[in-house]
This record gives C-alpha cells, structure tokens and sequence, in this order.
C-alpha cells in the first residue's frame, strides 16, 4: 500500500557506482519506460569510506544525486545498506581497513564489528535523512534493507550468528527511518510467516555476472516474464529484477575473477542501451499484469 493506494512493484537493480552520473538520467528513464515503478541500490561502503573517516560522496559514489533522479522519474527506491552487501564487488563491500581493527570477526557477534558497523548504518542513514529522502518526509525510499545474503554462513557461526541477525534487526529498526526494513533470506525463504504480510522477491536474476573465461549467461526473456507472472499470481507484491542495469566493475572494484562488464545480458546492458527483445518483452508483460 502506498499512500493508501494498493499497488504492484516491478523493480530493478541498478547499482549508481556502475556507472556515470551522465548515464543515470537515461537509464532511468529507460527504466520507468520499460514499466519499472521502483529501483533498487545496494550503498557501497567500502567505495564511500576506502580510508577511515575520509567519506566519499561525489561522482559516481553520488548516492544522493542518483536517489533524487530516481524520484524525478518518478520511482519508488529500495536503500540495500549492507554494510556486507556480497554483489560481486569488492570484499562484499567491506572496507579493507575494517580488518585491521583488533579482535574483529566479520558478520558475527561481536562486539568490534558491530561497532564499526552500527556507525556506518548511522552515516549513511544520517546523510539520506538529512536530504529528506525517506517516504515519511517526502522522499522515495520506501524499503530498506539491513544485511544480505547472510544465509550462507549463519550456520558456521551457530549461536553467534543468530543473535546477530536479531542484533543487526533491532539495530535498524531504532533507526527509525519510517519505512519498512527487510533482509535478503536467499533460499531459505519460504514466504512470509504472516498472511496479511507481502510476498518480496529481491533478486529474480536476468541473467548471471560473469567470471573471465566463462561463455555469457543466457536467460530467456520468455522465462523471466514468465516467472514475473507466476510470482504475481501466487499474491507475490514485489518482483526485483537482478540487474536491470549491471554497467561495468571500474578500476579495481569486483570480486575475484568477476569480468569488468557486468550483467551485460540485463534489459540495459553495459552501456544502457536496450537489450531486446528482453526490454520490450518484459515492459509488456508488466503491462499486462497491471490490467
């Protein structure tokens, strides 16, 4: 429900680091033409804190200026904050001074990490309210996201890593932001533990990244509308399409092995151009579901 009106999501990942401020405005609007309603970004730490205390906020690490455009278009916006936000990127997205700090243990519960992150979460939280950009103020965050993926290795960490799911949980929820917070389940999600609560799929993958030597990564378009469709029709709310958008890994900033180009088999590929009949397919299928 939004603004007391009931709606569907179709909603797109597009990451503002991949690409440039020049690109974002046309990618955008492809984007809402193509029948997008909401955009989804993960908030790189490491690229916006690459040196501790020296916070980066311009050029392609613009966050604020590319949330704005997203709203001048007329979209909604997803906030990924992480601060691990996994992506194919860097160290998850980490800072690599994080792992000089004495007695730290990533992701766990533990004491050192989670001070370090809790201040993070508080920076860029601080930063996007300030600019007024969440719902309740105007803005168009509607969701946000705490964590991600931290299915794969809750159960190495046993106890420890439950409590810090609950902890990182109730650490954003203080926040108070105004907007509903989620994390990513990966497949342990089975759908919500509540009738009354929305179904959400966070990553409907377009395709799959790249790592050198590997052919492209070929997903029919007629397979993902069709598992758009089967989504909805199921009482699915909110359907994200992984990348729409994947744009290139500059300089130094992907994963072990991951290619310079990313996602190129999007609906936009590496340049924001239309990959079709992939864009066009799925901008008529979103139309039909919205009948």
């Amino acid at each position: 429900m939004i603004n007391g009106r009931r709606e569907l999501f179709f909603s797109g990942s597009i990451h503002y680091p991949r690409s440039t401020p020049e690109m974002w405005p046309d990618i955008l609007e492809k984007a809402r033409h193509g029948g997008l309603n909401l955009i989804q970004t993960y908030v790189f730490w490491n690229a916006h804190e690459a040196e501790k205390g020296k916070l980066v906020w311009e050029d392609r690490y613009d966050i604020i200026k590319f949330i704005k455009l997203v709203q001048e278009k007329g979209m909604y916006v997803t906030l990924r904050v992480g601060p691990f936000i996994q992506a194919e990127w860097n160290h998850g997205g980490l800072p690599y001074w994080l792992r000089e700090v004495p007695d730290i243990i990533f992701r766990s519960n533990n004491e050192p990490f989670k001070k370090h992150m809790k201040e993070y979460v508080q920076t860029v939280i601080d930063k996007i309210r300030d600019e007024k950009l969440f719902a309740p103020q105007g803005g168009p965050i509607i969701m946000a996201q705490i964590e991600n993926e931290y299915n794969h290795i809750q159960l190495a960490y046993e106890a420890d890593g439950d409590n810090y799911v609950q902890w990182a949980a109730k650490m954003a929820i203080s926040l108070n932001v105004g907007v509903p917070w989620v994390m990513h389940c990966g497949d342990t999600f089975t759908g919500p533990n509540k009738p009354y609560k929305p179904a959400i799929w966070t990553e409907n993958w377009t395709a799959q990244y790249r790592v050198f030597g590997d052919p492209p990564s070929q997903r029919s378009a007629e397979d993902i509308a069709f598992s758009v469709v089967r989504f909805f029709s199921k009482n699915g709310s909110l359907v994200n399409y992984y990348m729409y958008h994947g744009g290139t890994n500059f300089g130094r900033t992907s994963s072990a092995f991951t290619t310079t180009r990313y996602y190129d088999e999007a609906p936009l590929d590496e340049f924001g151009l239309q990959r079709e009949p992939k864009w066009s397919h799925l901008r008529d299928a979103h139309k039909s579901v919205n009948l």
